[in-house]
C-alpha cells in the first residue's frame, strides 16, 4: 500500500504505519487460528475413531470470537 494521506491530501505516514501494523496483527492472528485448526482436526478424527466412529464428511469450524467459518 502506498503512503496514506490525511483529509487535506498531505502525506500522513503515521496513518499508513498504523494501518500496516493492524494488518500484520490480523495476519498473525489468522495464521495462529489456522495452525490451531491444523492441530484440532486430527484430534477430532482420532476422538471419533476411539469412540467407534469415522469422520466421513468435511468438518466446518466457526470461530466464536469472529464468526468466521473454516471449511
Amino acid at each position: 500500500m502506498g503512503m496514506e494521506k490525511n483529509g487535506e491530501g498531505y502525506p500522513d505516514p503515521t496513518a499508513g504505519t498504523a494501518w500496516n501494523n493492524m494488518r500484520r496483527e490480523e495476519r498473525r492472528q489468522e495464521t495462529e487460528r489456522l495452525n490451531m485448526i491444523g492441530n484440532l482436526i486430527p484430534v477430532m478424527k482420532q476422538t471419533a475413531e476411539l469412540a467407534g466412529f469415522e469422520v466421513v464428511g468435511r468438518i466446518v469450524l466457526k470461530d466464536k470470537a469472529t464468526g468466521k467459518e473454516y471449511r
